[in-house]
Formats: C-alpha cells, sequence, structure tokens
C-alpha cells in the first residue's frame, strides 16, 4: 500500500553534502527527524525531485530498502545565516517544497567486494534499475549504503531519463537496459525471478497511487500539458507500457 509523504518542515540547515552533484544538504526539521535534501534551486531542477518520488515510492512499495522520502518544505530566510556563498545561493532559490530522505546515521557507502548480496537481491534491485532506467547504479557511483547491516537504495534522480523529452518518450518504452557497469552485477542476479514476482505488481493503479505522490508544485507549467494531472497520466502510460513490453530486461542471469 502506498502511504502519503510525510510532510515536514526545515528548521536548520546543518551540512552541505558535497559529494552529490547537486549540493544536497542534512537538513533538520520539526519533527526533529534530519533529512538529506534535494533541493528545488539545483541545477538539475524538479525533474529530479520528481524521479526521486516516483521511483524512490516504487521500490518502496515493490519492498525494496528504501530510506523514507518527506517533502520538506524550506524558507529561505534560512539562507542568510549560511556563510557558504554558493549554498546561501542555493537556498535562497529554494523557497517551497523540497525532497528529503530519511537521514541513515552512521551508514557506509556500499562495497560490493566487503558486502555480499544474494542472487534473489540483485535481481529485484537490477529489475527496478532496468524498469527505471536507472544510470547511477554502477560499480563506480552504486547510490546504495549499508546501515546496521543491511543495504539501502538511494538517489534516484537519475532514473526515468525519458521525462527530459516528453516528444520523444515513446523511444523510451523498450529500449533496452545496459547493465554492464551495474553495481550488483557480480552477484549473479536472478532476473528472471525479479520478473515473476515484480511484473505483476507494477499495475496502472500502482503507478497511478505512486505518481500522485507529487505535489502539483513540481508538474504545473510542463511544457506540452495542460495540467498536472496530464503529466501524471503521461509517467503512468509510460511505465506502464514498459511493463507490458519488456524487451528492456537485460540478458543476465536468465
Amino acid at each position: 500500500m502506498v502511504k502519503a509523504l510525510k510532510e515536514v518542515t526545515g528548521t536548520r540547515y546543518v551540512l552541505p553534502l558535497r559529494e552529490g552533484g547537486s549540493l544536497p544538504g542534512l537538513v533538520e526539521a520539526d519533527d526533529l527527524g534530519m533529512y538529506v535534501v534535494k533541493f528545488i534551486g539545483a541545477g538539475q531542477g524538479r525533474k529530479t525531485l520528481v524521479a526521486e518520488v516516483i521511483a524512490g515510492e516504487l521500490g518502496r512499495a515493490l519492498g525494496l530498502p528504501v530510506p523514507e522520502l518527506a517533502l520538506v518544505d524550506f524558507d529561505a530566510v534560512i539562507a542568510r545565516g549560511e556563510p557558504d556563498q554558493e549554498v546561501q545561493e542555493l537556498l535562497k532559490a529554494s523557497g517551497g517544497l523540497n525532497l528529503g530522505m530519511d537521514f541513515l546515521p552512521g551508514s557506509l557507502g556500499f562495497d560490493p567486494l566487503a558486502f555480499e548480496t544474494s542472487p534473489g537481491f540483485a535481481g529485484r534491485v537490477l529489475w527496478f534499475d532496468a524498469l527505471t532506467g536507472n544510470v547511477d547504479r554502477s560499480w563506480r557511483n552504486p547510490n546504495m549504503v549499508v546501515w546496521h547491516g543491511e543495504p539501502y537504495l538511494i538517489d534516484h534522480g537519475a532514473t526515468l531519463i525519458f521525462h527530459h523529452s516528453w516528444a520523444n518518450a515513446d523511444r523510451f518504452v523498450g529500449r533496452a537496459y545496459d547493465a554492464s557497469d551495474h553495481v550488483l552485477l557480480p552477484s549473479s542476479p536472478d532476473l528472471a525471478a525479479a520478473d515473476a514476482a515484480f511484473a505483476p505488481l507494477v499495475t496502472e493503479g500502482l503507478l497511478r497511487d505512486v505518481v500522485g505522490l507529487v505535489p502539483d508544485v513540481w508538474l504545473e507549467g510542463e511544457p506540452g500539458f495542460a495540467s498536472p494531472e496530464e503529466v501524471r497520466e503521461a509517467y503512468v502510460r509510460h511505465l506502464a507500457a514498459r511493463v507490458a513490453d519488456r524487451s528492456w530486461l537485460p540478458e543476465v542471469g536468465r
């Protein structure tokens, strides 16, 4: 079951996380929680946040370990106390709704040589990445962390690349997924088992529920669409067609 995203208000900007190209930051919120926040004012723009919600919540709905996401309302006035000019400009441009991911204190970057994953888990992650077109789960940059001995999937802003060119989105429906440098390829992913388990679950109803979590403000004014609802339906149609096609499945573990 897809739950509504938690809504919190950012109360303190704690620390920039410079490992990410979009300069995410650690933010304390009014629920006393800490969140890794991607800001609407970053260079990648709102589509990164849309991809984070759709891919991340789809992954969670499928039972994959994705940290909880939240909508973080941020008052740009907080930028006044930030001494770093680059960060200050980012915060000034990010008043309103931003996207937060639950901070996992003490988590470690995933190292495939130090952390063993089963073929079943590897297959499920690979299937999910192939469906969403994730170009950023390589051994160079796995976008996975280990927390309390368990792997977690983070940073899905580089998924759903078709939405950067809606006029050409149909070309991506059957586009093959290149898994040649996927970080979990050495774990012998059982993609057949993953496909049998996941494909029946990704229904139009589930997709509609997941896409419905994206705030209107991140979808308004999209060229070629009259309303946020039209944009949502375009995401649903595309992903549903991709699930039905599945010629994009890599030829590994099958």
